[in-house]
């Protein structure tokens, strides 16, 4: 019976998990819900001392792992569009530069030509580890006169 009840809740807790471009949610949930039946199942046998040990091994690691995800920088993502007229668009390599200089590393470059061939347009993955920067990159191509257009869309966390 106690397969029957762990497939189940192995379905629901699969059901909880999302992705969602480059972020993937519903992983710890998902293992709550499974180590929730598991213990259940375990109380249900009258195997009390090991269930007690299961949901102190289990809110011991939710808690240090929520305090190590606040210790670890993480990356922020976005993707960036950019766009300038067709014969003054940097090269992949200036903007590069540009970019590296406001801490935004970038990275899945791809090139398009609009509105019938006078506008160049960059859709680019950035990252940081600060989030600010996406506003200080924001700043600086507001700026730039050669810039015709551009958005920063931040995903994930």
């Amino acid at each position: 019976m106690a397969q029957g009840i762990m497939t189940g809740i192995g379905f629901l807790g699969a059901g909880v998990i999302m992705k969602a471009q480059m972020a993937v949610r519903g992983l710890t949930t998902a293992a709550s819900i499974w180590i929730t039946a598991a213990i259940g199942i375990l109380i249900g046998i009258g195997l009390y001392d090991i269930a007690s040990m299961g949901v102190v091994v289990c809110l011991g690691t939710l808690s240090v792992f929520r305090w190590l995800e606040h210790m670890i920088p993480t990356l922020r993502y976005a993707i960036l569009h950019v766009c300038f007229l067709k014969h003054e668009a940097p090269s992949e390599e200036e903007l590069r530069a540009i970019i590296n200089k406001l801490d935004v590393n970038m990275s899945n470059c791809s090139y398009f030509l609009k509105e019938e061939g006078r506008i160049f347009k960059y859709e680019i993955t950035v990252r940081t580890r600060n989030a600010s920067n996406f506003q200080k990159l924001s700043t600086f191509l507001n700026g730039m006169e050669t810039v015709k257009e551009y958005s920063i869309l931040p995903f994930g966390n």
